[in-house]
């Protein structure tokens, strides 16, 4: 994954309001739900004022931005929130290490959304704005994994509807996190396919594979280790927007944090070891390659030798004359070539 660049903002105070990121041209995206135990209310939204007095009413109201690329948007909501210049920045940054932040009025926390395109791990950024009866949250558009959340909205399954803002925010950590074990186990299993190239076959291409993983871990552990600063931030820091039976779940979350960040640590410590196997590997096969090599040529050291001499045509050679002269030195050259390999074999290097 390439790192954004974040040039466009040299010199530019703080809190200015500049998209970074990649350039987009579609039209942003609003998803409202407004619920409470007994109903609930879904549209999308084509007009930011039509969802504004919906997070003043009793219940909870959740608003999502489908894209961050339009700064209007984004300044509009930052208004009628009385959101801070600062955060508005961040959500327009999508290079944001995971973090939470307290804010009057609100807490905001970032935190990484990991999905697979084309067999590599993508990311893209998540703001989440926690207040007293609402959430609003961020997304560049890339992936979601909030399906299952607008499900239980829809059905009334679970506690969902039952709990406040800080439930339904927790919801959608939760999701994010538990799409962490299914990108793990893609990469888990393209491992144990690699352990058996490596041990079988160690080709050039299995340790361009080895690399792309190493650094496709990297990645996965730079968005998921800060994270769990985050949950354990929001279990155990008193904040009036996060109830005390929300702080259960919270811990759930970073149990499951914690699991991920050992899976991560597992497969980074297999990979390093995989890389040490296939660089034995292929040093043992060019070892053996060298051996079979070097006793071709040690058998045929003596022979040359003895080619040497008879090839050198002096006059006073008294073996050039005789009848048995040439089978002579053939069975000789042949007798020390077998004497050698009988040797070899003895001493078992072949």
């Amino acid at each position: 994954m390439s790192v954004r660049k974040r040039s466009q903002k040299t010199g530019l105070p703080p809190g200015t309001l500049v998209h970074v990121g990649e350039k987009r041209t579609e039209k942003v995206r609003v998803e409202l739900f407004s619920y409470d135990e007994t109903s609930f209310e879904e549209k999308d939204v084509h007009d930011l004022n039509e969802a504004f007095p919906h997070a003043d009413r009793q219940g909870v109201t959740w608003i999502n931005i489908h894209g961050v690329h339009d700064t209007n948007i984004i300044e509009a909501i930052g208004r009628q929130f009385n959101l801070h210049p600062l955060t508005l920045e961040d959500i327009l940054n999508p290079n944001q290490r995971p973090k939470v932040e307290d804010f009057s009025g609100y807490l905001f926390v970032v935190l990484k959304m990991l999905y697979f395109v084309d067999k590599e791990i993508a990311s893209e950024q998540v703001g989440l704005i926690i207040g007293r009866n609402y959430v609003i949250s961020f997304q560049e558009d890339g992936a979601d994994v909030f399906n299952p959340i607008r499900e239980q909205i829809r059905t009334n399954k679970g506690r969902l509807r039952r709990m406040g803002a800080d439930y339904l925010a927790y919801a959608l950590i939760d999701s994010v996190v538990d799409n962490y074990f299914v990108v793990l186990e893609n990469v888990s299993e393209t491992v144990d396919l690699l352990e058996d190239a490596v041990t079988d076959n160690p080709a050039p291409r299995t340790l361009q594979t080895i690399h792309f993983l190493r650094r496709q871990l990297i990645m996965l552990r730079k968005s998921v280790w800060p994270l769990r600063e985050v949950i354990n931030h929001l279990q155990h820091e008193e904040s009036e927007f996060i109830k005390e039976n929300t702080r259960i779940y919270l811990r759930d979350v970073y149990d499951h944090t914690i699991q991920v960040i050992d899976s991560v640590e597992t497969l980074r410590d297999t990979l390093s070891g995989m890389l040490d196997v296939y660089l034995s590997s292929v040093s043992n096969r060019l070892n053996q390659i060298m051996k079979v090599l070097t006793i071709i040529a040690t058998i045929f050291m003596p022979l040359t030798f003895l080619a040497g001499v008879y090839g050198m045509n002096f006059k006073n050679m008294p073996e050039l004359s005789k009848t048995w002269g040439y089978p002579a030195v053939l069975a000789l050259m042949a007798g020390v070539a077998g004497c050698m390999v009988y040797y070899f074999k003895r001493k078992k290097w072949f």
